[in-house]
């Protein structure tokens, strides 16, 4: 007899199929999201062939374009204006091509919107070159001639050539201006900094030893003749970069000069086959994730945002572990079992639902404002009245979303403790062993797993927060990496870059939106990597302890 449909609902079938369908469904979505953001954000890499046309303007005139289509779309005729003259044999829907142009110093802008009845005479000349600019983004035109000291040059034989061997030579010297005005004149700097403190120091603790004193400025005058060495050889340095000037021409006849130094790299995709330009996205990538960025975050790439990140996750993990772990311990093996306690686990359960722009504000008053100014105003008086614990800085940012996610941790790991037998622990007792040895040799080992999942989960949130770090140290460019060469190597006072206020600043801060959209959902897959990579670490490290732990119960 066939069942009917009150016993086949009461039979929870129907149930465990709309489970599945609602796992299905959120599987579906998530996957279609990342791939979303991956073709979006991957895509921009790619070198696109540029398309030189002619085009109309709405009052007649004519020109030529030089540029790369990017996106294209159809609107209706009704939007745009009846008196357009190219539209008069045009239908009811019109496709137009959102073209980079780049050229924005001489533009205004690199982007435009072309309306395809306005376009004809398209062609993909081989010899189209698309400059990427230390400024000012993009330049597409043609290559004239190089003039150097001995002229003008538009040999066409060995022009590319040329051309290329300039830009590498201009590379190689801008890489060694870079290494010695930010590596070594930045830790001479550092070092002169260092004693004009440790001078100040003696003058507020009122020692004025003679030996001391002529110590400091022997070493001020050692690393003065460093410094001074270094700097004679920037001139000459930056006199490479201006040794040749190329001669460009843009799509509409227009001449440029442009100096070598400007120039970052050239190519010319239209000349490029399929395995160039793999080798060329492959390099790209590369810089994406490298580098440091330029043109206000639109360009280069995000290496210093990747590296706090990490670090910042990294600390807050060191941090709150210990202190989640201690306050679940007390919790449920030493607090009293009462209205007091309900009262504690309730408070901690609340505080997962704080809004995090809260602990932010806390920490810029508590952590920031008060512990570090108090460690400035005891341990670095001669730096006053420039704070600097008395800041937002990394180790503010790592305390502030480790307070935020301890709840957290103090819950995964109750449960862990919540699941250890009872036997375990009188078993232990009863063969002598104290309660603390019992909890850190036999409970908490057991309760491993627990304290992994609670820490996965920590890093999970901690990753992706935003708005605490804006108050409590994360800036738009840091000149500095917190991690260094220089005494004590790991400086937590400085301020980082991460990720997600990176994701927020180049989404919705950039004056240039086009160039700026790529790069956000670039941005945010890489965020949403590391994440998973963060926590596919943890995970693993939770399952060794898991399958160690269970193969000593049944031992």
């Amino acid at each position: 007899m066939q069942p009917t449909f009150k016993q086949w609902l009461a039979s929870g079938s129907p149930f465990i199929w709309l489970n599945a369908g609602a796992v299905a469904l959120s599987m579906i979505m998530v996957v279609g999201l990342l791939a979303l953001i991956a073709v979006e954000g991957l895509g921009h890499f790619w070198p696109g062939n540029l398309a030189d046309f002619s085009y109309t303007e709405s009052d007649g005139a004519s020109g030529r374009l030089l540029g790369e289509i990017n996106d294209e779309e159809v609107v209706a005729r009704a939007i745009l204006p009846e008196n357009d003259s190219r539209l008069d044999a045009a239908g009811p829907v019109i496709k137009r091509y959102l073209v980079k142009t780049g050229n924005r110093d001489l533009t205004g802008s690199d982007f435009r919107w072309v309306l395809m009845p306005a376009m004809s005479a398209m062609e993909y000349p081989v010899d189209a070159i698309a400059i990427e600019r230390r400024e000012w983004g993009n330049f597409y035109g043609y290559l004239d001639g190089v003039k150097g000291t001995e002229g003008v040059s538009s040999d066409s034989g060995d022009l590319w050539g040329r051309f290329q061997a300039e830009i590498e030579y201009a590379n190689a010297t801008s890489l060694e201006i870079r290494r010695i005005e930010k590596d070594l004149i930045g830790a001479i700097n550092y070092k002169i900094e260092r004693l004009r403190l440790d001078e100040r120091r003696l003058e507020i603790e009122g020692t004025n030893d003679p030996d001391i004193l002529a110590a400091i400025r022997e070493q001020e005058k050692e690393l003065q003749r460093q410094y001074d060495g270094l700097t004679a050889r920037l001139p000459d340095l930056y006199a490479g970069l201006n040794r040749s000037v190329f001669l460009m021409r843009t799509a509409d006849g227009a001449q440029v000069e442009m100096p070598i130094g400007k120039i970052v790299r050239a190519y010319r995709p239209n000349d490029m086959g399929f395995l160039r330009k793999a080798a060329f996205y492959v390099r790209k990538l590369w810089e994406f994730v490298s580098d440091e960025p330029r043109e206000a975050n639109t360009e280069g790439g995000i290496f210093p945002a990747i590296f706090g990140t990490v670090l910042m996750v990294m600390i807050m993990a060191v941090i709150v572990t210990p202190f989640g772990v201690i306050a679940a311990l007390y919790l449920r093996e030493y607090a009293k079992q009462g209205l007091l306690t309900r009262l504690i686990r309730i408070a901690v359960n609340n505080l997962a639902g704080v809004p995090s722009i809260v602990y932010g504000v806390f920490g810029l008053g508590f952590f920031v404002y008060f512990i570090g100014g108090s460690i400035d105003q005891l341990f670095f008086p001669e730096a006053l009245p420039n704070p600097t614990f008395g800041t937002p800085g990394l180790i503010w940012a790592s305390l502030t979303l480790a307070l935020l996610t301890v709840p957290v941790v103090i819950v995964a790991t109750e449960e862990g403790l919540a699941r250890v037998p009872r036997e375990i622990r009188e078993g232990s007792l009863a063969l002598g062993a104290t309660k603390a040895e019992t909890l850190w040799r036999t409970v908490l080992p057991m309760t491993a797993s627990a304290i992994m999942t609670g820490m996965i989960l920590a890093i999970a949130r901690a990753a992706g927060e935003v708005a605490p770090l804006m108050l409590v140290g994360v800036v738009k460019l840091a000149p500095s990496l917190p991690l260094d060469m220089n005494f004590p190597f790991l400086h937590l006072e400085r301020k980082f870059m991460h990720l997600g206020f990176h994701i927020y600043d180049v989404g919705f801060q950039s004056p240039n939106v086009e160039a700026a959209r790529p790069l956000v959902y670039a941005t945010s897959l890489l965020l949403v990597i590391i994440i998973v990579i963060l926590n596919l670490t943890a995970i693993q490290i939770r399952n060794r302890l898991r399958e160690k732990y269970r193969a000593a119960e049944q031992n």
